[in-house]
């Protein structure tokens, strides 16, 4: 019997130790991939200023060719979508335990941005600052609506595919995205103000003394261009 005791307690052990191990791999392929996905982000965002160098006319500014645009688009995405997925990322390769995992969720993730993209290109046209003042109003109204919030709430639960949390991301950030193609879509300045903000509301939950006094900045800034574009710099008032 005390034998079989100590048996027991050393297949305890075995397990116990098992288990910790186990989940000192996950976290250190966790700690691995926020990093990885960090130095991608930065990478991108070297890459995308170089492309969008000489580029920007305001609301004027054309797409170039359509491969030109896709390249772009998505070293963009991944500098100003990255760093916010890295708790979603860290999450999801901590619960699959393989580096792996990684990859495979960042790239479905930009997927589901890339898709976006491509709407861009299919229904990008230049346009003048009234039509651009319009576009940021409405989305400053959409960040206070109840779908953003839900969307924000969805793109922060749990573990989810990269797709999945891709196509709430889109939902979350939609309306930022819809007014960084108003202002400028290669607007350096325009791109680091909504990245900023993404990450910010990647990384917050959402409280409505913060979102209410965005918001209204948002919609201030549209009507701004709209009847006063020459307050806001870097426009080009074409219509």
């Amino acid at each position: 019997m005390v034998y079989e005791g100590n048996d027991r307690l050393t297949d305890r052990d075995a397990t116990r130790t098992s288990l910790s191990a186990a989940m000192t791999s996950a976290r250190t392929a966790a700690t691995a991939a926020a990093l990885t996905t960090l130095g991608v982000a930065a990478a991108s965002w070297v890459v995308a200023l170089r492309q969008m160098n000489g580029m920007d006319m305001g609301v004027a500014t054309e797409l170039g060719s359509f491969a030109f645009f896709v390249a772009l688009w998505v070293s963009m995405m991944a500098a100003m979508m990255l760093p916010g997925a890295v708790p979603a990322v860290s999450r999801f390769v901590r619960v699959d335990g393989r580096l792996l995992a990684a990859p495979l969720f960042a790239g479905s993730y930009l997927a589901v941005w890339t898709i976006v993209g491509l709407v861009v290109y299919a229904l990008h046209q230049p346009h003048g600052t009234f039509v651009a003042g319009v576009l940021t109003v409405a989305a400053g109204v959409y960040e206070l609506t109840p779908l953003k919030r839900g969307f924000w709430r969805r793109c922060r639960e749990s573990v989810r595919p990269g797709f999945e949390f891709g196509i709430y991301c889109v939902g979350s950030s939609i309306g930022l995205m819809v007014m960084l193609l108003a202002l400028g879509v290669v607007s350096i300045a325009w791109m680091g103000v909504v990245a900023a903000v993404v990450l910010v509301q990647k990384l917050l939950p959402p409280r409505a003394f913060i979102d209410a006094p965005f918001a209204v900045a948002i919609v201030v800034t549209g009507t701004l261009v709209a009847v006063a574009p020459s307050s806001i710099p870097g426009l080009t008032n074409t219509m």
